[in-house]
């Protein structure tokens, strides 16, 4: 534990005699005694940036927290035909392995955000990591899918304290000029890792089995936390708040009366919906006839997601270009496009579908997460955090109403709930152009009238 904080900067690994003045030689009886001087006031410690000390390892445990936290959050979500088929369930109940890790996750963001505050970043994040892996790898052993589902719940809630906490301890840690670089990287691990997790259990699935494959991407995030563990830097600049439910109330209820976040957080809901339906069902419709894909084939099909990171990095030029809800307004027609080409039953089409549907989402997410951050001027680790709610409760809600469709009407349905979410941002949107107008209108006239 660092020592209680004095007010005076401290240079880690310094001896304080290192700035000890020596002893002043005594002064003739007849001299007049100046005062004595004092010890020049040790440099403040500066925040990381590429080059400096610390740097490259704290980007790289975030990275490992990253990659390990997300390949464990949708470990299931590859595997879900062989779960149906283990466990003798329909897709909709199956569904639910994906659903509860990502709602706890929803439930839990909020207030273990406000417990990073009093207890720190590093500690939080520790923590929360060492309690996702455990229960990782006592996931494959459940012995039912009622057992499956608890675990998967439990491990969503504590993957939620490193979402929570990461961010906050880049904020804190890094320089402002390096810190748009020092989250990219975080984010690149949140998306390799949840592709990669895909990837590792289907094809785990495939030789061994759903267990091997969930006993795999176990094994890998233990790896990815042991990293992280090592890697990670103390915290330099942390300081502990008290914890205030009735502060952190306020905050968060002024952030829920301010229409263009509630629209924000819509957006990101609805958007994830999308994906959360299409993403969880699309192994169902492939392990089907006429394609009866392989789970290891089928787990390859996430390696998409790299056409996420891409389109979500190009987010910022395209609002320079077209505005925010010009960008919004291209990543729902192109995510659009993906769904009605996903209705073909041809693979090719399929896959061009899935193409486009992932860059749309990622690129709408982009915009709208970025938007948060700019629109709210006061707790903004609370903005976030309710965004990533929102965002994580529309995923649960698109894994489990896709698969309940798909086990309803098929393919078809699935497609149908998208689109209606689609359309639901649309019309937030529209909504805000409308908005945007009418207070430009209003303020014109009162300058008007002054």
């Amino acid at each position: 534990m660092p020592p209680a904080h004095t007010g005076a900067p401290v240079i880690p690994g310094a001896s304080t005699s290192s700035f000890a003045e020596p002893a002043p030689e005594p002064a003739p009886a007849s001299a007049p005694r100046s005062a004595p001087r004092s010890a020049p006031p040790a440099a403040a410690p500066e925040g990381r940036e590429p080059g400096r000390p610390g740097y490259r390892r704290m980007s790289l445990a975030l990275f490992a927290a990253g990659l390990a936290t997300f390949a464990l959050l949708y470990s299931t979500q590859a595997l879900l035909p062989a779960v149906s088929a283990g466990f003798g369930v329909t897709a909709g109940q199956a569904s639910w392995t994906v659903s509860a890790a990502t709602g706890a996750l929803a439930l839990f963001v909020l207030p273990l955000s406000a417990l990073s505050e009093r207890f720190g970043r590093t500690r939080m994040m520790t923590w929360s990591m060492v309690v996702a892996v455990a229960v990782g790898l006592l996931v494959p052993f459940a012995p039912s899918l009622e057992w499956l589902v608890v675990l998967r719940g439990v491990q969503g809630a504590a993957i939620a304290g490193i979402p929570a906490s990461a961010m906050a301890y880049l904020a804190e840690e890094v320089k402002p000029k390096a810190l748009v670089g020092a989250i990219g990287l975080f984010v690149a691990g949140n998306s390799i890792g949840g592709m990669s997790g895909r990837l590792v259990t289907g094809w785990g699935a495939q030789l061994g089995g759903w267990r091997v494959g969930l006993l795999s991407v176990g094994l890998l995030s233990l790896a990815c936390a042991a990293a992280f563990l090592v890697l990670l830097p103390r915290a330099r600049f942390f300081r502990p708040a008290s914890l205030n439910p009735r502060a952190v109330g306020r905050t968060v209820s002024g952030h829920l009366r301010d229409p263009l976040l509630l629209r924000l957080y819509g957006i990101g809901a609805l958007f994830m919906t999308v994906f959360g339906a299409v993403y969880t069902v699309i192994g169902y419709r492939l392990v089907d006839e006429p394609f009866s894909l392989g789970q290891g084939v089928i787990g390859s099909i996430f390696l998409i997601y790299l056409v996420g990171t891409v389109s979500s990095a190009a987010a910022g030029r395209l609002v320079a270009r077209a505005g925010r809800r010009g960008a919004l307004y291209l990543a729902v027609t192109t995510t659009a496009l993906g769904l009605l080409f996903s209705l073909a039953d041809s693979l090719t089409l399929i896959l061009a579908g899935l193409v486009l549907i992932t860059a749309g989402f990622f690129a709408g997410h982009a915009v709208a997460s970025a938007a948060v951050s700019r629109t709210a001027k006061t707790g903004r680790a609370q903005a976030s955090a309710l965004y990533q709610s929102a965002y994580y409760l529309g995923s649960s809600a698109g894994g489990t109403l896709g698969a309940l469709a798909y086990h309803s009407a098929g393919w078809a349905a699935t497609v149908g709930i998208a689109l209606l979410a689609v359309l639901g941002v649309v019309s937030i949107t529209l909504y805000g152009s409308h908005a945007a107008r009418a207070e430009r209108r209003t303020m014109t006239a009162a300058a008007v009238a002054r």
